[in-house]
């Protein structure tokens, strides 16, 4: 079936008689246009069912009032937060956001890069996919003259503002507070990529150990995507070692989940046998049993403070910024799946 013909401008000059020009200064409220020539051409507007051209009201003006937002994946609660954050900014200073997701494939975030420049928005934040180590494609939209900014997942490859979560407190924190409750024998799950938050992760993990005197087992170190079949195949392996441990962090808290299944499955106590930590206070650690011992990201804030300094660079339009690197410190969230010993728990 043949679509029917896009209505434009001239289509409402036409039905009432009246220059395109008018139409145009009208549906942008101009002053010059009187407030019954603007009440006509919206109701006309309205009756025809006229979507306005966004790329080409931001070539001609400069501005599209569109924010491009890269995320690995939407159905996160992390993400998802975030970009609730960065929306609710950006509302109030009549922006709307599109939200892309990357899927952590390197080659569907360079196309996704190349369409925002293409629907002409005006600036892009995003948080890296797990596969890139190849940051080229980030440098068109600077290139370009157009701000961007990262969040979580960034690089320092990057000359460019980021906002990010303290990983390295946030894992040190997890893993001193397993010591506190008298684990010994720590097993970490990471990541086999190259990305800076589970980098930061590993390093606090690695630290703690140090700074408690405790050694460094390589075969305590679990590589996968952290995700729940992950961590489910994660502990397996975990637990076929001949001396087992008495504690997992998780770099993320996905992983932690199929860790729990996996030990429970097994009737191994939580946590007097195994203790288990994850990371991320994901909304359904609050509701396991036992209930998850996490790290809160406070991401409803990361996506706040994101949109403010993406506005704060857009602002400052062709005056180059300093990059700025804000580091928001974590929060320990302990609950039953590490409390070995509840007067420790602050």
């Amino acid at each position: 079936m043949a679509s029917k013909p896009k209505v434009t401008i001239h289509h409402i000059a036409e039905k009432l008689n009246i220059t395109a020009s008018t139409v145009s200064r009208a549906l942008n409220d101009n002053p010059r246009i009187s407030e019954v020539t603007k009440k006509a051409v919206l109701k006309a507007a309205k009756q025809l069912n006229y979507q306005p051209n966004n790329i080409a009201a931001a070539l001609r003006n400069g501005k599209s009032y569109i924010i491009g937002i890269i995320v690995p994946t939407a159905d996160r609660a992390f993400f998802a937060s975030v970009v609730r954050g960065i929306e609710e900014i950006a509302n109030k200073l009549n922006y709307k956001v599109i939200i892309c997701q990357s899927y952590d494939n390197y080659e569907k975030e360079v196309q996704t890069i190349d369409a925002l420049l293409s629907a002409r928005v005006d600036g892009i934040i995003a948080s890296i996919g797990k596969n890139t180590e190849n940051f080229d494609h980030y440098k068109r939209p600077q290139e370009k003259g157009i701000p961007l900014v990262l969040f979580d997942r960034t690089t320092d490859a990057l000359e460019v503002s980021q906002v990010v979560i303290d990983d390295y407190l946030g894992a040190y924190k997890v893993v001193e507070h397993l010591i506190q409750q008298g684990c010994r024998r720590i097993a970490h799950f990471t990541s086999p990529k190259k990305v800076s938050v589970f980098k930061e992760r590993l390093r606090g993990y690695t630290d703690a150990l140090r700074d408690y005197n405790l050694p460094f087992d390589e075969d305590l170190i679990i590589r996968s995507n952290l995700q729940l079949e992950d961590g489910r195949a994660s502990m397996e392996k975990l637990l076929e070692l001949e001396i087992k441990p008495d504690a997992v962090f998780s770099a993320s808290d996905y992983g932690a989940m199929g860790a729990m299944q996996v030990l429970k499955e097994r009737k191994i106590r939580i946590p007097q046998e195994i203790a288990l930590a994850g990371f991320g206070n994901e909304p359904f650690t609050s509701f396991s049993d036992p209930t998850l011992t996490t790290v809160d990201q406070f991401s409803l804030t990361m996506g706040r403070i994101t949109a403010e300094l993406f506005f704060e660079h857009f602002k400052a339009g062709d005056k180059k910024l300093v990059p700025q690197k804000t580091v928001l410190k974590p929060e320990l969230i302990i609950r039953g799946s590490t409390l070995r010993n509840p007067e420790q728990k602050d």
